[in-house]
């Protein structure tokens, strides 16, 4: 139509099993945008399914590292600087130094900024104090030359309004499931029907998420597994544990998998796990999504005692804050919510309210006023 506007919406990753980004595509869309979504193609990159928007996935020499970051913004840069827009919306300050710059050869074009989480916040530059503070150059030289910013959580955007001194907008990454349109059985997805099911999902399984003492904590119990529906860095790690030390009947890997397998996966558990550590501020105020996957599914929830989960859980008490990363509390925790049947039925009858009260389409009456 002539008279959409055009925008380009870009991230580093390979955009299959991202679902913020999904979502705010789909949102653009309805709102009559004419929408171009470009990441990175890796070599064992699935198909795209269809969507409502142009995808673009830029095939790189490089996978990791700062050679990969140069070689992504390069080619994100070139890719905007040649194709029309009348928005930018960059997600994340890995893709911003590439939008900043094209953003200046475009006339009446508009830099809109998305982070995801606290970026110069995330443990792997945390880690690398040299490494962070390249990145927080570029962050005090792009961020405040966007037109407009938003973010996951009150806290977050707390640190960057103190920082920055300017309007910061909060959009949650909440759930848009609204039913998986074909239902599998445990049995069609390889799970076992006599077990206790426990579920850690998503695309950031990484170190310092709770994961290695989720998984020490599951051997702890009787008749129960647990199950790794997603992936991240610390998955290679975990599954070399898996098979060294016999595990595998007691802990599953499934990968990445279109959103809905993923929400059947589940619907179909007793438990969503979310334990990452204050180990810096990034997770210290972390929201993840699958928080909301798991509710909008109808399972009961076991989280750590961070600000932002613990905030949801327990106003909308839908299952356990643990004090501590310990094995066996992490056990003891579960066991309760799998055995108190009347806690149990308490917390799946408030996940319903729940999901009527935490949706995307409150979150996309915010999106309206930035777009």
């Amino acid at each position: 139509m002539a008279n959409q506007q055009r925008v380009i919406v870009s991230v580093t990753n390979d955009i299959y099993t991202d679902q913020r980004v999904r979502k705010v595509c789909e949102f653009l869309v309805r709102q009559n945008y004419d929408v171009t979504l470009v990441g990175r193609k890796l070599k064992n990159s699935k198909a795209l399914p269809q969507t409502a928007y142009k995808t673009k996935r830029f095939p790189l020499w490089f996978t990791k590292g700062a050679l990969f970051y140069a070689n992504y913004n390069l080619r994100l840069f070139f890719f905007l600087l040649f194709h029309k827009a009348d928005v930018l919306l960059s997600n994340d300050l890995d893709t911003l130094y590439a939008n900043h710059w094209a953003r200046k050869f475009k006339k009446n074009c508009r830099l809109i900024y998305d982070s995801h989480e606290y970026y110069i916040g995330v443990p792997e530059l945390v880690s690398r104090p040299k490494v962070q503070k390249f990145w927080l150059k570029i962050e005090r030289r792009t961020l405040p030359k966007a037109d407009a910013m938003y973010t996951v959580n009150e806290s977050i955007a707390d640190l960057y309004r103190n920082e920055y001194k300017r309007e910061v907008k909060v959009v949650r990454n909440i759930s848009d499931f609204k039913g998986i349109k074909e239902k599998k059985t445990r049995e069609e997805l390889n799970l076992p029907l006599d077990k206790k099911i426990i579920i850690i999902q998503g695309a950031g399984i990484n170190i310092d998420r709770g994961a290695e003492e989720v998984m020490e904590a599951v051997q702890l119990m009787k008749d129960t597994i647990l199950i790794f529906v997603g992936d991240g860095d610390v998955v290679p790690l975990l599954k070399a544990k898996v098979k060294a030390e016999n595990l595998g009947d007691q802990i599953l890997f499934f990968g990445k998998q279109p959103y809905d397998t993923l929400m059947n996966y589940t619907q179909l558990s007793d438990v969503g796990i979310s334990m990452d550590k204050d180990t810096n501020v990034n997770y210290r105020f972390s929201l993840p999504n699958k928080i909301f996957d798991y509710i909008h599914a109808g399972i009961p929830v076991l989280v750590s005692d961070l600000k932002e989960i613990k905030h949801i859980v327990e106003t909308y008490n839908v299952g356990l804050v643990c004090p501590s990363h310990d094995p066996q509390e992490i056990a003891d925790y579960l066991t309760k919510i799998l055995t108190d049947e009347a806690l149990n039925a308490t917390f799946k009858t408030n996940t319903k309210q729940a999901s009527q009260e935490l949706t995307w389409a409150k979150e996309c009456e915010v999106l309206k006023t930035i777009f």
